[in-house]
């Protein structure tokens, strides 16, 4: 008889933790809130073991051909002069091949498509009682229906709410880094194509990304704050106001970009953070991905520590007679990897977004003396676990 599991999260690690599973011979179920997979989306890396992860699964070929390849990098100062120009970065290579950047929801698309025959997914629902017993995790969800699991998995994302109801509040796990931001898409007045632009006075960068050659723009606004800046305000209106207010006065395409987060449909403002448990497992649950150990977009890891970790779990699981070993044997994996890819935030200073005077001009003199973009192979956590 077929062991069974329920995730939570079609997102990244979701659906890579069912393809695994599936493999195994599990009978794999995925709920997902929302209605339907998130098209599009800013673009994200695949870097270093997460490679070999993508290239196991058999879609490296789609992945490349999705393959974004930001051609220039230009850096401007806070009258929008321009600081440096740089090349994209020359073609690295780690162990495991070429590094990847591609829109998050053509990674999404790809892992549904080698999963969607094979795994059921129920969208439009979330879980809403777990109730583990001795034989099972019994499972209520949203819609009313009931369903017992082997072993259940929570693959939603930073702010996980399976996280909150199985190991409790998020406050005990997350680690602030200094930052708030606002992402959202705009249209691309300026002609832009496979290129960044980025503008920076100290403690305030503002970002605008074309991905391809189309008529709409990833902008990016990002500033340092002591406390989380969202915690006491409450509403989108009201966080974008804040946002707002931190830009009035910016110079080069800031104001049009606050005034495009205000009408924006898609705008998130969130804070640069990462999650740190002690442990990601407990009875018969787990947690994967973000939910488990989000790594913050300050060290572009997020992605590649889903795919691995996705990876691992399911490796877990599969050779492992029971879920106590199965468990065990995947934090004793995964938490070196996890910690020295979550150390590069260093200390939560981002290298792009310098916080003092000093600091950016440092960075500028490090950017003026380059040709090109610093390849992310050269850092060792993106391949630090051999599989």
């Amino acid at each position: 008889m077929k062991r069974t599991v329920l995730i939570s999260g079609a997102g990244i690690s979701g659906p890579a933790l069912g393809y695994w599973l599936h493999r195994a011979g599990w009978a794999v179920t995925v709920v997902e809130r929302a209605d339907a997979l998130r098209a599009g989306g800013y673009p994200i890396d695949i870097r270093g073991t997460a490679v070999e992860v993508v290239r196991r699964m058999g879609i490296l070929r789609q992945l490349r051909e999705a393959h974004t390849g930001t051609r220039r990098y230009t850096f401007l100062n806070s009258d929008g002069g321009v600081v440096a120009s740089l090349n994209g970065p020359s073609p690295g290579r780690s162990p495991e091949g070429h590094d990847l950047e591609v829109r998050r929801g053509d990674l999404a698309a790809e892992l549904y498509s080698i999963t969607r025959d094979d795994v059921e997914f129920l969208f439009n629902d979330s879980i809403d009682t777990v109730d583990q017993t001795g034989g099972g995790v019994d499972v209520t969800f949203r819609s009313g229906r009931r369903r017992t699991f082997d072993v259940a998995v929570g693959a939603d994302g930073m702010h996980s709410q399976t996280r909150e109801a199985w190991f409790g509040p998020e406050e005990r796990f997350h680690r602030y880094l200094g930052y708030g931001f606002a992402i959202f898409t705009m249209p691309n007045t300026l002609g832009l194509s496979r290129e960044l632009m980025m503008w920076n006075t100290p403690g305030k960068a503002a970002a605008l990304y074309a991905v391809g050659e189309t008529d709409e723009l990833h902008a990016f606004l990002n500033f340092h704050w002591p406390k989380p800046p969202f915690a006491e305000v409450r509403g989108p209106g009201a966080r974008r106001d804040l946002v707002a207010r931190v830009f009035a006065g910016a110079s080069w395409e800031v104001p049009r970009m606050v005034g495009a987060m205000r009408d924006a449909a898609d705008v998130f403002c969130d804070t640069a953070a990462q999650i740190r448990m002690p442990r990601w497992t407990g009875g018969r649950v787990a947690l994967v991905g973000d939910a488990a150990y989000a790594p913050s977009f300050l060290t572009g890891q997020g992605s590649s520590l889903a795919l691995v970790g996705a990876y691992v779990l399911g490796r877990s699981l599969a050779t492992h007679g029971n879920h106590t070993a199965a468990f065990a044997a995947y934090e004793q994996d995964l938490r070196e990897y996890v910690a020295v890819n979550q150390a590069l935030v260093d200390s939560g200073r981002a290298r792009l977004f310098p916080a003092t005077a000093q600091a950016l001009e440092l960075r500028n003199s490090m950017l003026r003396g380059l040709d090109h973009m610093p390849s992310a192979t050269a850092r060792p956590a993106h391949s630090a676990l051999r599989l």
